[in-house]
C-alpha cells in the first residue's frame, strides 16, 4: 500500500525531472553567452544529486518487482533466494527514500541545539503543581538516559513541594529535536494524595520548549530593560535569602517579564534571567515579528485549560494518550519514569 508520503515524493520527483530536462535542453540548444545558459548550468548541477537518487529508486523498484515475481512463481530454492533479495532491496529502498525526503524537507538546523523547557502548573490548584513536578522529573530522567545534562534556571515552588513554574536547560546535541514536540497542555487524571474519598481529579500543566540560542543571535539594548531586585521566596530557614538577590527583568518594548531567584548571587540570577529573556524574544521575533508578547508561548500552550490538552496521563488505567496522533499506550508507569522514546518517535514520524 502506497503511503501519502511516498505519493507526495513521487509527485515532487516528477516535477524535479521536468525542470531538470528543461534546463538540459537550454544547455544543449541555448545561446552559450546568455544568462539563461549560465543559470541552467547552475541549476543542473544543483539537481544532479536528486536526479541520481530518482534513477536509483526507479531501478530498485524494478528489481523489487522482479524479485516479487520470482518469490511466488519459481521453484522452492529460487523462491527462498528471491525473498532474501527482496528483503535487502526493500531496506535499500527505504534508505534511498529517506535521502530523497531530506532533499525536499531538510532537517531544521535548530534540531541539534540544547533545549530550554518551561513547565507551568495550569488548572487544578496544588495537584497541578505536583503534576508539573512529575513532568519535570519525567523529562529529567529521559535526559539522563540520553546522556543530556539538565540545569535548572528558575523555579517557583508551591506550598506542598510542587512547581508553580520551573524553567530548565537540557544540554546535549539533539535535545531540542527530542523535546520540541512536547509543547502544549498535559492533562493528568489521578487520585491526589490529599483526596480522602478516593475521587479522581483532573488537572493540567503547560509545557513550552524553545531552542537555545547563541549569544550573538539576540542583542538587547540595555535601555530597553527595567531590572528590579527583591528577596527570594522559599520555605523558610536557611533557604530564604536575606538579601535582595532575586531579579525581575522587564523588557519594556514587549512587556515580557522574567524573574530569577534560584541563585544566591544577584549577578547569577541576572545572567540566567537575561538568557531566558533572549530565548523567548528570539522565538517571538521569529514567529510574530515583534508581535504581541507571549504569542509564541500561547500558540503552544494556550491558556492551560484542560480542554486544550495534547496529552492525557490517566493513572488509574495506567494509560497515556497523545491526542494529536490518536495514540494510546498502557504503560504510564514506565513513561512517567522517563521512558518517553516511544511517544517521541511516534509523534515525530506522524507529524513528519
Amino acid at each position: 500500500m502506497k503511503t501519502e508520503k511516498n505519493i507526495n515524493l513521487k509527485s515532487k520527483l516528477k516535477d524535479i525531472s521536468v525542470e531538470y530536462d528543461r534546463n538540459l535542453k537550454i544547455i544543449t540548444e541555448g545561446d552559450k553567452a546568455s544568462n539563461e545558459f549560465r543559470e541552467a548550468i547552475i541549476k543542473v548541477g544543483e539537481l544532479d544529486g536528486i536526479i541520481n537518487l530518482k534513477k536509483k529508486i526507479e531501478n530498485l523498484e524494478q528489481e523489487i518487482s522482479e524479485a516479487e515475481e520470482l518469490s511466488v512463481n519459481s521453484d522452492i530454492e529460487i523462491q527462498e533466494l528471491a525473498k532474501e533479495e527482496l528483503e535487502l532491496l526493500s531496506k535499500e529502498k527505504i534508505a534511498v527514500e529517506s535521502e530523497i525526503y531530506q532533499f525536499f524537507y531538510p532537517e531544521d538546523p535548530k534540531n541539534i541545539r540544547d533545549a530550554i523547557v518551561e513547565i507551568r502548573a495550569g488548572v487544578g490548584g496544588e495537584e497541578a503543581s505536583l503534576f508539573a513536578r512529575d513532568l519535570f522529573r519525567m523529562y529529567s530522567r529521559f535526559a539522563e538516559k540520553k546522556g543530556y545534562r539538565v540545569e535548572v534556571m528558575n523555579t517557583h515552588t508551591s506550598d506542598i513541594a510542587g512547581f508553580k513554574e520551573i524553567i530548565f536547560l537540557v544540554r546535549g546535541k539533539g535535545a531540542y529535536k527530542d523535546l520540541k514536540n512536547e509543547g502544549g497542555v498535559h492533562r493528568v487524571q489521578r487520585i491526589p494524595d490529599t483526596e480522602s474519598y478516593g475521587r479522581i481529579h483532573t488537572s493540567a500543566a503547560t509545557v513550552a520548549v524553545f531552542p537555545d540560542i547563541e549569544e550573538k543571535e539576540v542583542r538587547i539594548d540595555p535601555n530597553d530593560l527595567k531590572i528590579d531586585t527583591f528577596r527570594s521566596s522559599g520555605a523558610g530557614g536557611q533557604s530564604v535569602n536575606k538579601t535582595s538577590s532575586a531579579v525581575r527583568i522587564t523588557h519594556i518594548p514587549t512587556g515580557l517579564v522574567i524573574s530569577c531567584q534560584d541563585e544566591r548571587s544577584q549577578i547569577q540570577n541576572r545572567a540566567k534571567g537575561l538568557k531566558i529573556l533572549k530565548v523567548k524574544l528570539q522565538s517571538l521575533y521569529e514567529i510574530e515579528k515583534k508581535g504581541k508578547i507571549d504569542n509564541e508561548r500561547k500558540s503552544v500552550v494556550k491558556t492551560g485549560e484542560r480542554s486544550e490538552k495534547i496529552r492525557t496521563y490517566n493513572f488509574p488505567q495506567n494509560r497515556v494518550t497523545d491526542h494529536r496522533i490518536d495514540l494510546t499506550l498502557y504503560n504510564l508507569d514506565n513513561i512517567i519514569e522517563g521512558n518517553i522514546e516511544e511517544l517521541i518517535e511516534n509523534l515525530r514520524e506522524r507529524l513528519q
